[in-house]
């Protein structure tokens, strides 16, 4: 399939389910094709959404936002500067809350972040909604940083949105997506949704193939070997 536009998937759902707009009407198809949407966005997060925030660190104060409309968050950068996102800098390493309580409660001196860790979820509508990274040590200064993350996409649907990203380049994968999430509202034959399960993920495996390194763990330290700067001038 070369691509799907919304109206089209919408019709193929009726169809392959064989349910006519009695049952699944126009909102509830809209929920099914939001929820196969959300699926695909966690299973095979897309470099289409990727993007960054800078901001400043706060003295004395151990978090930071998530940014609003954020999906996942790939990695921080705290810079040397306190006024520009450029020369010296790290990526902080992730870890978990209870490590950075550990290591908060062992080195109470302030200092340039080394660590992260997520607390809370990363997709309110607001900054102030969308969950915390937690920092360790407490910034001793007010350090620029950058947050890499994947924003929430807009979602496909019958007026503003017809295609997208995913419904362009996966579109065989939203559609089996949303016979699962069709099959278990109408909950129809077991076959038919373990059916179009299996080829969703088929469909994945062939996806995330063409996404290679573009995994919702934090890009920095997942496993990359990276060159310095310094290096590379050598």
């Amino acid at each position: 399939m070369a691509g799907i536009s919304y109206s089209d998937l919408r019709t193929n759902i009726r169809t392959y389910t064989e349910v006519d707009s009695s049952v699944l009407s126009d909102s509830v198809i809209e929920n099914i094709v939001l929820n196969a949407e959300y699926r695909i966005f966690r299973d095979v997060p897309s470099d289409a959404y990727r993007t960054s925030t800078t901001g400043n660190l706060v003295t004395n104060q151990d978090f930071v936002n998530v940014p609003a409309g954020a999906l996942f968050v790939r990695g921080v950068q705290v810079y040397d500067s306190t006024s520009v996102t450029t020369g010296s800098n790290i990526w902080l390493e992730k870890r978990d809350i209870t490590f950075l309580e550990e290591y908060v409660s062992a080195n109470t001196s302030t200092g340039k972040p080394k660590y992260y860790a997520m607390k809370g979820g990363a997709t309110g509508n607001t900054s102030s909604t969308s969950g915390s990274i937690l920092l360790a040590p407490v910034p001793d200064s007010t350090y620029e940083y950058q947050i890499h993350y994947n924003r929430i996409p807009d979602k496909l649907e019958a007026t503003d949105n017809e295609t997208s990203f995913i419904s362009l380049n996966f579109p065989n994968g939203l559609l089996y997506a949303a016979l699962v999430e069709a099959y278990a509202y109408l909950k129809g034959p077991m076959d038919m949704l373990q059916l179009y399960e299996a080829k969703y993920k088929e469909e994945v495996q062939k996806f995330g193939g063409e996404q290679i390194g573009r995994r919702r763990r934090d890009d920095y330290t997942d496993g990359t070997v990276r060159i310095g700067i310094e290096q590379v001038k050598q």
